[in-house]
């Protein structure tokens, strides 16, 4: 990644802010668009996925913006400037779904639509909140699948990060990150001021925040069906988006759950399992038209 690429430390006009949240604060960057009398703002709520943070949104918040929409990007509990329980089970997908349910509450409750993104396992989350009942006017799953994580390198690098962070601490887990991350080719690795990032959001996660969440990333059920049906009942539009590229659940994967919730797929080019930071252009070329149409019906 060169220095001038997309990343999480691209600059932009989101501002540091706490949101109410069941475990304590949540953390959150909020970019407000121009706010038009007598007509709230949609609110673009991001959630990240699996040692993710806000920052994973920070190239897409100030176009969301000038497109007429307020983007609000959070840590889930645990992760990096959010706080949370010592309680694993806390983190899988359906206690945070809810969690993020309450949260869509109250951010709607002037009046301004939720359309709500999650990515990997976010994705879950995000799943999670529209079968707790999230009132959303859109959801998108961004690099995310029907289940659990399938096997290939990343299911074994959960499977090997576990008994790390249990007998060794979180520290040491970072360590062996650090050892996997110099087998990736020179043109894929961070620049300096971006590993560091990623480094220190990852020590001052809660190590009960990565073990619960691994665990749900290895023993998620498929609700497919379960997610179809609430969708359509609730009269939800939904849209089904990855990189080409994808190495976590594979295109085919996620092209048949698009089919299954009927909802609409796009495939980024150029990018990988994180599209909002490998190609923020072409992503956003997807996201906010199909917004924009959800919006005006």
């Amino acid at each position: 990644m060169s220095p001038l690429s997309p990343s999480q430390i691209t600059p932009h006009r989101g501002r540091r802010v706490d949101l109410p949240g069941r475990y304590g604060p949540i953390a959150a960057l909020r970019a407000r668009a121009p706010e038009v009398t007598g007509h709230p703002a949609p609110i673009a709520l991001l959630v990240p996925g699996y040692t993710g943070s806000k920052e994973d949104f920070a190239p897409l918040l100030d176009p969301i913006t000038e497109a007429g929409m307020h983007a609000i990007a959070i840590d889930l509990p645990g992760q990096y400037e959010s706080g949370g329980p010592d309680d694993e089970a806390a983190y899988l997908p359906g206690p945070l779904g809810g969690l993020i349910a309450e949260l869509v509450g109250k951010l709607s409750a002037e009046g301004n639509p939720v359309i709500l993104l999650g990515h990997s396992f976010g994705g879950l989350v995000v799943r999670g909140a529209i079968l707790a009942g999230a009132p959303v006017v859109g959801l998108t799953l961004l690099g995310s699948g029907p289940c659990e994580l399938p096997d290939g390198t990343r299911r074994q690098i959960l499977d090997l990060g576990e008994p790390a962070m249990r007998e060794l601490g979180i520290e040491a887990t970072q360590r062996l990150r650090e050892q996997l991350d110099r087998l990736v080719p020179a043109e894929l690795a961070p620049v300096p001021a971006l590993a560091a990032f990623l480094r220190e959001r990852f020590v001052r996660s809660l190590p009960a925040s990565l073990l619960g969440m691994a665990h749900g990333l290895r023993t998620e059920p498929d609700q497919v069906s379960v997610l179809a049906r609430a969708l359509h009942t609730a009269g939800i539009p939904c849209l089904v988006t990855c990189g080409e590229g994808d190495d976590a659940w594979s295109v085919p994967t996620q092209r048949d759950m698009a089919d299954r919730l009927d909802a609409d797929f796009a495939v980024i080019p150029s990018a990988r399992h994180s599209p909002n930071v490998e190609n923020p252009e072409a992503l956003l070329a997807t996201l906010l038209p199909t917004w924009r149409s959800w919006l005006a019906a």
